[in-house]
């Protein structure tokens, strides 16, 4: 490793990304780091991973005046035709790449180790650092998935070199295919280097935003319609889509200073004006976006007390109607009880007087059925009022 390091490649300067007057060339040969997180897989004689290592590597490619001028087949291959290159820039793409990769692209790339820790695992926030002459960036991407109506976010780390850019890509989005696809047929820009691949990495992933914007715009306007229908489901669709609006901030919201910090650094480092112009639209995308995700939530926020005051209004209707029914039913128990209570009166003497015993005196009364009927219709009447007072009847 250190003989390759004896005659470095020459290299295009970038302003944006390296101090004014500095040069690959004038720089102190780079020590080869030492294994990082225990002893990695066997490698190649000049550092890179075998190929069998090499199955993340999505496409790599040599770039010279904005044009393709060799597609390596491996990472030795990549790292060889980049320094045989005057003024080339390599693309490394990669998928869920291996621990020996990676340390191989350290190892050639003079990149930071604590920026290589981060980059083997996923779960990072979105941040930019920049370690000597190197930008590191991890972005959050997101796609709308239309069948679960869902947000996916996938997680993606750039090393953006004076000479090179590594993407490493923890998820499915973004399609990092269509945007190399349209920065070679745009050679133009992409002769502006780096920088400017950068750029439509940054693009790529805010204009990604848009869709899950429209998605989610059209999950809360159905969920509008459903909190009001009275859908027993809605709170948990509310919850979801308000935990899914907290990771889409946490996606967005860091992305605006950063692009910020890029900004305030244009005179410093002297970009490209073209650059200028494109990377401030974005800017105003992100800010747009992060505004747009901030109404999401709040409209969430407020979606969900409004649905907890319809369940609420919706349960006192349901304990209304039942104390409501409870009181027809007892009214309807005391009509019965009060009648019962007046045709039990008149069965109670008829009882008592036809059980004929031989020492009634009122069976052998010439006056004694009249008697009776009248203690009985007096007995009833009684208790007529009585309940009909107490309006029972």
């Amino acid at each position: 490793m250190s003989e390759r390091r004896r005659t470095p490649r020459p290299t295009k300067r970038h302003p944006w990304l390296r101090p004014a007057g500095a040069n690959r060339a004038d720089a102190t040969p780079r020590p080869a780091p030492g294994p990082q997180r225990g002893e990695p897989p066997t490698a190649a004689a000049d550092g890179a991973p075998s190929e069998a290592d090499e199955r993340s590597v999505v496409d790599a490619a040599v770039y010279r005046g904005g044009r393709r001028v060799g597609t390596p087949g491996s990472l030795a291959a990549t790292y060889r035709r980049l320094r045989e290159e005057t003024g080339a820039m390599a693309w490394i793409g990669l998928y869920r790449p291996s621990e020996a990769e990676l340390l191989s692209l350290a190892e050639e790339f003079d990149l930071h180790k604590l920026a290589i820790e981060d980059a083997m695992e996923a779960h990072q926030r979105p941040k930019l650092e920049r370690y000597g002459e190197t930008l590191f960036v991890v972005l959050r991407a997101a796609r709308y998935l239309d069948a679960p109506e869902e947000v996916d976010f996938g997680e993606l780390h750039v090393f953006v070199g004076p000479d090179f850019v590594i993407t490493v890509r923890h998820g499915a989005a973004p399609d990092l295919s269509a945007v190399r696809a349209r920065m070679e047929s745009t050679p133009e820009l992409l002769a502006l280097g780096p920088e400017a691949v950068l750029y439509a990495i940054l693009d790529a992933v805010v204009d990604g935003y848009a869709p899950v914007v429209a998605g989610v715009q059209n999950d809360i306007d159905e969920i509008e319609t459903e909190v009001f229908r009275g859908d027993p489901e809605v709170s948990r669709r509310i919850y979801e889509l308000s935990r899914e609006m907290v990771e889409f901030q946490r996606a967005t919201r860091p992305l605006v200073g950063m692009l910020h910090g890029l900004m305030a650094g244009f005179d410093k480092y002297g970009t490209d004006e073209e650059l200028q112009r494109y990377l401030r639209d974005v800017a105003d995308h992100v800010t747009h976006t992060s505004e747009r995700v901030d109404g999401f939530r709040s409209a969430l926020t407020d979606i969900l007390a409004v649905n907890a005051t319809l369940v609420t209004q919706q349960q006192n209707a349901e304990m209304r109607a039942l104390a409501e029914a409870g009181f027809e039913q007892n009214e309807e128990v005391k009509k019965i009880s009060a009648w019962a209570a007046i045709l039990f009166a008149p069965t109670l003497v008829g009882t008592i007087y036809g059980m004929n015993f031989t020492h009634m005196p009122e069976l052998h009364w010439v006056l004694g059925y009249p008697f009776a009927i009248l203690l009985m219709a007096v007995v009833c009447v009684s208790l007529y009022l009585i309940f009909k007072r107490r309006d029972w009847l």
